[in-house]
Formats: structure tokens, C-alpha cells, sequence
């Protein structure tokens, strides 16, 4: 019974790793490559009447951080159920 447990947690950190690395990519990708390596390719578009490259590196990456924040709250709610984790 102990090794099975101790497999069950090895995969919950898997997955709560998995999770993080992939909404970390995608924060990232958000704020550093559209906010400021991609800003002169984004700019030639409008969001609103703002230059889209000015809009990631103002508004969006904030924006995305808080869907990301959401986003991971819930999906660890959905792991914590799944592996039978309390609080």
C-alpha cells in the first residue's frame, strides 16, 4: 500500500510540474517574446486603435498573467480531485 501511494504522489508532482512548465511557457512567450522581441513585427497591427506590440508589453502581459493564475488554480483543483488530495 505505502508504494503504491508513493507512486500516486510522484505523479501528482509530474502533473503539477507538466502544469506549471506549460502555463510558465506560455507567460513567457506573452511577456517577453511578444512584449519585446516580436514588438516591431506586432506593432504593424491595431488592437483598439494601440499598436498591438505596445498593447503586449503594456497590457497584455499583465492580462495573461491573471487568466494564467485562474487557469492553474483550477486545473489544480482538478488534480487534487483526481489524486484524492485535501486540503
Amino acid at each position: 500500500m505505502a508504494d503504491n501511494n508513493q507512486t500516486s504522489r510522484k505523479e501528482y508532482w509530474r502533473a503539477n510540474l507538466r502544469l506549471m512548465l506549460v502555463l510558465l511557457s506560455i507567460w513567457f512567450v506573452i511577456s517577453y517574446l511578444c512584449g519585446i522581441l516580436f514588438v516591431e513585427e506586432l506593432n504593424t497591427i491595431r488592437l483598439g486603435g494601440y499598436k498591438l506590440g505596445f498593447w503586449f508589453a503594456q497590457q497584455g502581459s499583465m492580462y495573461g498573467f491573471v487568466i494564467i493564475v485562474f487557469v492553474y488554480a483550477r486545473k489544480m483543483a482538478a488534480l487534487d480531485r483526481k489524486f484524492e488530495v485535501n486540503d
